[in-house]
């Protein structure tokens, strides 16, 4: 990233003390295979820190592990706010510890999608803003523990994610006035295929299991949107807006899947022929506003 935040804002585990593995809770599901309580060590976690299953986590019923990211907030917990303690040999620091690290991977998770709004062109207007907002942020994720517990995170993310909205904004300024609007739209399930969605406003919508084969979603934004099961073979992503790994990781694609250059291609996602940029087409189904 032209911020220099690039490496900052990917996930080391190396450095990290397991903290996803330990902090986050999660219930039985199709994405987990066993009941886990906020704070209590995921029994696949080795004393070395990493996971004794990690090759084998889809097979092994735990996908969502597959599909988490902290945008790199698990080595900056463990090495720069607590400066390289381990949880297990000070145990007093845990409960702060695992509290921060949910905080500071909000912190981590707006720097890049700030990031992600400098990188448009067309939000250059905001760049000025953006880039205060960016700095904002990345001091608070190097504050104290103390400090970080009583951050008012709600407000900051509100004041971002409206400097986040203008940015997308502006990017689709030029889609025109038919582009569907279907923020927060519960779109589970779905038949999308080939579905004109231009400049689409999906943000924090629900396309769990959505047929999205072929659609176009140039300067769609999916900011948020839950992607988890939903098809992506043939689809272009290279000129989607604010798309991020885990979103891709949660979805079925293959080789004609075509991925944001910042992005990499799911390692389980079935090889295919080379993906091609696809032109909008006359005449495709719309979705409704």
């Amino acid at each position: 990233m032209d911020d220099g935040l690039g490496a900052g804002l990917r996930a080391d585990c190396e450095r990290c003390v397991g903290l996803c593995c330990v902090a986050p809770a999660f219930s039985a599901s199709a994405d987990f295979a066993i009941d886990k309580d906020a704070g209590q060590p995921c029994p696949n976690l080795q004393a070395d820190f990493r996971c004794g299953i990690h090759t084998h986590l889809r097979q092994q019923g735990f996908p969502g592990c597959t599909v988490y990211d902290c945008f790199g907030a698990g080595q900056k917990v463990t090495q720069v706010t607590f400066g390289g303690q381990d949880w297990r040999r000070t145990p007093g620091i845990a409960g702060q510890m695992f509290a921060v690290f949910g905080i500071v991977r909000q912190l981590h998770e707006l720097l890049w999608y700030v990031s992600e709004a400098l990188r448009l062109p067309a939000a250059r207007p905001l760049h000025a803003e953006l880039r205060a907002a960016l700095d904002a942020t990345e001091r608070l994720t190097q504050h104290h523990p103390d400090a970080l517990a009583a951050l008012d995170m709600a407000s900051h993310r509100r004041d971002v994610n409206a400097l986040l909205v203008r940015a997308s904004e502006l990017a689709r300024v030029g889609v025109g006035p038919d582009a569907v609007d279907r923020r927060g739209a519960d779109l589970m399930g779905r038949d999308l295929r080939r579905a004109d969605l231009v400049g689409a406003n999906l943000r924090g919508a629900s396309l769990i299991g959505a047929d999205l084969r072929g659609a176009d979603l140039t300067l769609a934004d999916l900011t948020g949107a839950d992607l988890r099961g939903a098809d992506l073979r043939g689809t272009d992503l290279t000129r989607g807006l604010f798309v991020t790994q885990a979103q891709l990781d949660a979805a079925k694609g293959d080789g004609d899947t075509g991925v944001p250059a910042s992005l990499t291609r799911p390692a389980h996602w079935p090889s295919g022929s080379r993906p091609r940029s696809r032109r909008p087409a006359a005449g495709r189904p719309r979705i409704g506003h």
